[in-house]
């Protein structure tokens, strides 16, 4: 067994093979760029070698850097986590060549897999089912209807220089294979001024389901089950579960199957994935194999009781693997969610900056130790007080929770996303929370198309409504009552002048545009000292419980005998006297006042924020990389005025309507912060 491993990654990848290198007795050594000079991996290995500036390229995808720092230090083998150079041929080469262990597959395996030509080919000779298709140019509609009738319907007729939906259509029919064929040719000739034409399978309402994998050096293949990835978002998957909620025994031990006969096709050695898009009637066809750890790997290791880190290890070391596919549980249920830095208020713009709060829900699973259970589980690479960098990815930590089935699984991570707590930054929690409550999530029918179809114009608050509003209301009376009487207690107060708690509250929910809600609420303490309140908010009544402490801002408790865990936070919004209350995805800002104080606010009057029409301001942080205009140039709606880059992202900010450019006030290589002048409009 190795004695020292370096990890040539950085984030929570790299924490996430620390973790497992500890438990298992090896040194190890990170890697780091500029920009993370200070960052988590660095602090938690037992060396740390700087390989360059902050941009990957510059840093992360040297391999001539990264194979030096492991000789320096004496690593015997080099993990290279998910990402980077993870499926780099060429790297994995030369780390054999350079007589260290490459923690993942061998060269030859990753350039079978990663030609997407090749590994279809080699799908098909491994008797793996691809999605059939006649890629020769087609010559008219009676060809057609006979290769559509060869496939089996519905097909799809593509053009083959097809592009923005023209020269596609669905044919579910003779008939309409016929018609669709002239329709494509025609649209095609026209648009692109290349008419050929191909045919392949159509799948309906497809999901992405993927088959893990894990090989050794000695000939053995196992699948581990699989992992249900279609809520994606821009082809970038959000939540990811284990097991899938649709597909059978049958077809599981099928893709299963598959999925081992092409990783022993190429002789695959380590853990990989086997991707496969499988239609409403479970039937199912590769696209491609990841030759790597993915990012979804904890939900595997849940339900299976495995640790998929030490597993590649001892492979690369020449081990055995220490089961058989026999041997494979599938044990509840697991779900994980993405905790990205990014806006999704603002179309999940990136967000980066210093992590002022980073409060995780309180872990009961972790990382290298596979035998806890039913729990929550945190995958993270950053820190409280820590900066997020532009220049990497939007994921800062992996939310994982464990349960005995589906609804449990649901129930604990809608609880743990209560929980989570984040400053200083944006996030995507109030998205997440908003998926996980969705009807079609939670009855398990969805498909790749669900975030296109149900947020295809964006995500606003209105997206997340709670099912129960009041409960906001009652929490916050609940609180503000809490903190004034800890107010009643302090000493040195004059006799006959203490502050008076009281029980009648006025809450004025704030609206947009000063488009307030009044309730009028009652709180009223228990006799029995339970620390018990009673709410009565518009004719309802919560009985409410917690210890949550002033300045405390995840506040765990009970309502009507059912546990809850919110958020709270004083002057956290643009009004510094309220109170923002979080719970479920939903946000209200509130001020618990005295119905006197309550009747005197209805009379203050509105003031409308600043007319900033004639600013361009940047909607997010990041680098200013070009800016399109000059002073005094006409712009039309629609025109480009500047870009912005951030978390490998380029952005383009356009004109919303004409103008003429008066002022630049930010320059080219500026580092923006979110809404900061870039120029001035006349």
């Amino acid at each position: 067994m190795f004695t020292k491993i370096l990890i040539a990654n950085r984030g929570e990848i790299a924490c996430r093979v620390i973790a497992t290198a500890r438990k298992m007795g090896i040194k190890t050594v990170a890697v780091y760029s500029d920009a993370d000079k200070e960052a988590r991996h660095v602090k938690l290995a037992d060396e740390a070698v700087h390989i360059g500036a902050a941009p990957s390229r510059e840093s992360y995808l040297l391999a001539d850097k990264i194979i030096a720092a492991a000789k320096q230090t004496g690593a015997q083998a080099i993990h290279p986590g998910y990402g980077f150079l993870s499926e780099n041929e060429a790297f994995a080469q030369r780390c054999e060549d350079e007589g260290i262990a490459f923690i993942g597959p061998k060269a030859h395996s990753i350039a079978a897999m990663g030609d997407k030509i090749a590994s279809k080919k080699l799908a098909n000779e491994a008797k793996v089912n691809t999605i059939p298709g006649y890629n020769d140019a087609i010559a008219g509609p009676e060809q057609a209807v006979e290769i559509a009738k060869g496939i089996g319907y519905p097909v799809m007729i593509k053009a083959s220089a097809g592009g923005g939906g023209k020269g596609l259509r669905v044919a579910y029919n003779d008939k309409e294979a016929f018609e669709g064929f002239a329709s494509c040719q025609n649209e095609a000739r026209n648009s692109f001024g290349d008419d050929r034409i191909f045919i392949e399978k159509f799948v309906q309402e497809p999901r992405h389901i993927e088959i893990q994998i894990l090989g050794d050096s000695h000939g053995n293949v196992i699948y581990l089950n699989e992992r249900e990835c279609s809520i994606q978002r821009r082809h970038q998957k959000v939540i990811e579960e284990a097991p899938s909620p649709f597909i059978s025994d049958a077809t599981r031990k099928a893709m299963g199957e598959q999925a081992v006969a092409l990783a022993k096709a190429v002789k695959y050695q380590s853990a990989g994935t086997v991707e496969f898009v499988v239609g409403k009637d479970q039937d199912f066809y590769f696209l491609e194999m990841n030759t790597r750890l993915q990012v979804e790997h904890p939900v595997t290791e849940c339900i299976t009781g495995l640790d998929l880190v030490e597993l590649m290890i001892r492979v690369a070391a020449g081990e055995k693997l220490p089961l058989t596919q026999a041997d494979v549980k599938r044990d509840g249920w697991a779900i994980e969610c993405r905790i990205n830095a990014e806006d999704p208020f603002r179309n999940f713009l990136p967000s980066t900056g210093r992590l002022v709060r980073f409060q995780p829900p309180e872990e009961s699973m972790f990382q290298s130790d596979t035998s806890k259970k039913l729990g929550v589980r945190v995958d993270t690479g950053v820190y409280e007080g820590g900066e997020i960098p532009m220049y990497y990815d939007s994921m800062i930590a992996k939310l994982i929770v464990h349960g005995t089935d589906r609804n449990d699984a649901i129930a604990k991570m809608r609880a743990a996303l209560n929980g989570f707590v984040i400053r200083g930054i944006s996030s995507n929690i109030p998205f997440q929370a908003a998926l996980l409550a969705h009807p079609k999530f939670v009855s398990g029918q969805f498909n790749t198309g669900f975030i296109a179809e149900h947020y295809g114009k964006g995500f606003a608050a209105e997206d997340v409504p709670h099912d129960d509003p009041l409960f906001l209301v009652a929490l916050a009376a609940f609180m503000n009552r809490r903190y004034r009487a800890r107010a009643s207690g302090i000493s040195g107060q004059l006799a006959g002048h203490e502050v008076k708690v009281g029980e009648q509250f006025v809450v004025v929910v704030l609206g947009a545009e000063g488009q307030n809600q009044h309730h009028e609420v009652t709180v009223s303490d228990f006799e029995d000292k339970s620390g018990s309140s009673a709410v009565t908010v518009s004719g309802k009544s919560y009985q409410i419980s917690s210890t949550a402490t002033l300045g405390q801002i995840r506040v765990q408790g009970a309502c009507n005998g059912q546990g809850f865990t919110a958020q709270v936070e004083r002057g956290a919004g643009k009004n510094p006297l309220a109170l923002r209350i979080q719970h479920n995805g939903t946000q209200i800002e509130a001020m618990v006042l005295s119905p006197l104080g309550a009747r005197l606010h209805r009379l203050m009057p509105y003031k409308a924020p600043p007319d900033l029409s004639k600013f361009l301001l940047s909607p997010m942080p990041g680098l200013l990389v070009d800016v399109a205009v000059q002073p005094g140039q006409k712009v039309q709606a629609g025109e480009k005025l500047a870009v912005i880059e951030a978390m490998k992202m380029e952005n383009i900010l356009f004109a919303a309507q004409d103008g003429v450019v008066g002022k630049i006030v930010a320059g080219k290589g500026e580092s923006l912060a979110v809404d900061q002048v870039i120029l001035e409009f006349q």
